[in-house]
């Protein structure tokens, strides 16, 4: 036997699944407005306090990385995409080459 969709119970299961299925959409609107700081990462060294003081204009520091290695990008610290540099009208820009998984992002939060 199938429910008469015209009743009052009806009718209110389907308002509350519309109820629901709008506090998704706006928990995730919410979520939408966050702000995250993306950084691209060229290379990386370590340096001593005594160099770093000693740095003047035209100085040059070797990266551990090789001249057109993928770039890494970073979201608030964590990475989740490589990429290669472009120049897109006059500015720098990245073509993202690899997302990292969801696997591995878990994976690197330790």
């Amino acid at each position: 036997m199938t429910e008469d969709p015209n009743t009052p119970e009806a009718a209110a299961e389907a308002s509350a699944g519309d109820s629901m299925a709008e506090l998704k959409n706006q928990g995730i609107n919410l979520l939408l407005d966050i702000p995250l700081d993306v950084s691209v990462e060229v290379g990386r060294t370590k340096i001593l306090v005594r160099d770093l003081l000693q740095l003047t204009e035209g100085y040059v520091i070797e990266l551990d990385k090789l001249a057109g290695e993928t770039l890494d990008v970073y979201v608030n610290d964590r990475l989740i995409a490589r990429g290669e540099a472009v120049v897109v009208n006059d500015k720098f820009g990245l073509r993202l080459t690899d997302v990292v998984s969801p696997a591995e992002r878990i994976e690197n939060l330790g």
